[in-house]
């Protein structure tokens, strides 16, 4: 209903001049009734500056709030540039220009070349065949397009390597990333794909283009800002990473990091590995926005109201059919394979339930702890986002998404170091741990908080305070439970992420958490994978429910 900009109301309201209360001149007959109405309502105006002055002070506590919470955000940025202050520039420069650095960083700048571009042409393609071509079953292909999402990129290379046990370097790296997160590519484009205006097309096919132009000339440039953010998507996840590839034994900046962590705890050569990771991020962030532009993508127009006639296949239709079908074989099939077969393997004596339930009950108090915790931060810059937009919020916001952009194993690194130097009663509490998972997942909250309040009328707000009711009470009533479900839906994105986050819980934890992810980390790494089958078969089912949602999302996005 209203746009991301609003306009302040305190510039458009109208002030009228004041009026003297007494009794009404006489109009065919005085009558008291009417007197008092009347001295109501000039009464009015004189009750507005009051009200205006609450609002504007909940608005500076609530941009306060907000400007705090961004600052916060920023701790693991300040902390690689203090950890780099106080070592030194000739040791920085020893720790960060040697070649074990120059060799993860070939690692990791191969990986994400070969895998992004591959990711973008499956994407493309399968977007194209379940939304634009007459391709049977074309409803049931995008739902196992999407359905990988719902697997853990460690149990995705944990599958694999018990099902190729010699599986192992850069095209190992490349094979199971593709698998595990083009789904992050695939959402936007077929979303993307679902709401062009087929006019277009229409009018380049008069002008004498053939198919394959019109998909070049005229779609594919349409689906460069979904193209963009999923690569950003996935360019970040292959920086942060962990689990994945260590099964595979493939070195990245990450698994050293982790490594070396372990090995010296707290030492200078772990810090600056993460400086230089923040860098790699940093700079897939600039590229994005390089490579986006500033194209217009939006027309003023609803577009034409008929849908988009799908292409026919034809003889074509078999050989279409095995790409999404080997896509849902390799990865669905071969996870679910493997896990069925170590489940077989092991018994009933692989499914502790004390263990279980015990990895079960600490995993669904964090996730929900670290949910509720992550989507409270976030309300304050969501409502000024759409309640207040200008430059400070945009600056403010921007704090938020950086952070998110960092590995959580950046920010577990900084907050061990901060603890351990600063507040070592707060090092591996459960109050650190949680205060990790909302910096790490804060724009998951604020994006879902951000699109509610958004469709939140503010005149609910304004008639709630001109009942005289006060500001936050106005607020809770109205907005707040306006919103609420776009809340609980960023909380269920927070907590999957909280359910599956591996490295930031290994490392800011107290001593005897074990959740799944822990759990199923440390069977396999006794290379008692039937024993961790069952933690990955839990944490699937758990996260199925979340990408059904998504994928039913994203057909609401085009009115489907």
């Amino acid at each position: 209903m209203f746009g991301d900009r609003f306009v302040d109301d305190s510039r458009l309201r109208f002030d009228p001049p004041e009026r003297h209360i007494g009794p009404l001149p006489p109009a065919g007959g005085s009558d008291p009734v009417a007197c008092l109405m009347q001295s109501a309502i000039d009464m009015t105006p004189a009750r507005l500056p009051v009200g205006a002055m609450k609002k504007r002070r909940s608005m500076s506590w609530i941009t306060l709030a907000a400007a705090l919470i961004s600052l916060i955000a920023l701790l693991p940025l300040a902390f690689i540039v203090w950890i780099a202050i106080q070592t030194g520039w000739d040791t920085v420069v020893a720790l960060i220009f040697r070649p074990r650095v120059g060799e993860l960083l070939v690692n990791t700048g191969l990986l994400v070349i070969v895998t992004v571009p591959i990711a973008i042409a499956l994407s493309v393609a399968l977007a194209w065949l379940t939304e634009r071509s007459d391709l049977p079953g074309n409803r049931l292909w995008s739902w196992l397009s999407v359905a990988p999402l719902a697997i853990p990129a460690f149990v995705h290379s944990y599958a694999w390597i018990s099902f190729v046990p010699g599986l192992h370097g850069l095209w190992a790296g490349v094979l199971v990333s593709v698998i595990a997160y083009f789904p992050f590519l695939y959402l936007p484009i077929a979303a993307a794909l679902r709401r062009l205006d087929p006019a277009l097309e229409d009018a380049a096919a008069a002008l004498g283009l053939g198919p394959r132009r019109v998909f070049a000339r005229v779609v594919l440039p349409q689906l460069r800002l979904a193209i963009c953010g999923g690569s950003l998507l996935v360019g970040l996840h292959l920086l942060a990473e962990y689990g994945l590839y260590v099964f595979i034994r493939f070195d990245t900046f990450t698994t050293a990091i982790v490594d070396q962590f372990q090995s010296t705890f707290n030492g200078p050569a772990a810090n600056m590995l993460a400086a230089v990771l923040v860098v790699c991020c940093l700079f897939l962030l600039v590229l994005e926005v390089m490579i986006r532009g500033e194209e217009r993508y939006a027309r003023v127009g609803s577009g034409a109201a008929r849908k988009q006639q799908r292409a026919r296949l034809g003889r074509a239709t078999l050989p279409c059919l095995l790409l999404p079908a080997g896509v849902a074989l390799l990865s669905l099939g071969v996870p679910f394979v493997t896990v069925g077969r170590w489940l077989l393997a092991g018994g009933t004596e692989v499914w502790r339930w004390d263990e279980i339930g015990l990895a079960l009950g600490q995993t669904l108090f964090l996730a929900i702890a670290g949910a509720v915790l992550a989507t409270i931060a976030a309300m304050p810059m969501a409502w000024i986002s759409i309640r207040a937009p200008g430059r400070l919020q945009r600056l403010l916001e921007s704090c938020n998404y950086i952070v998110g952009a960092l590995p959580g194993v950046v920010i577990a690194l900084a907050l061990v170091t901060i603890t351990v130097r600063v507040a070592l009663p707060l090092y591996q509490t459960l109050f650190t741990i949680l205060f990790g998972y909302a910096l790490m997942f804060l724009p998951r909250a604020l994006i879902s908080l951000r699109a509610s309040i958004a469709q939140a009328p503010v005149e609910l707000e304004r008639a709630a305070s001109s009942l005289g009711r006060p500001p936050v009470k106005a607020l809770w009533s109205t907005t707040v439970r306006l919103s609420a479900p776009g809340a609980a839906a960023g909380m269920a994105m927070v907590a999957l992420g909280i359910t599956n986050e591996l490295t930031a819980t290994q490392m800011l934890a107290p001593n005897g958490t074990r959740t799944l992810a822990m759990a199923f980390w440390s069977y396999s790494g006794e290379i008692d994978y039937a024993s961790a089958a069952p933690y990955a078969l839990i944490m699937v089912a758990m996260s199925l429910p979340m990408t059904w949602w998504l994928y039913i999302q994203s057909k609401r996005m085009a009115g489907r």
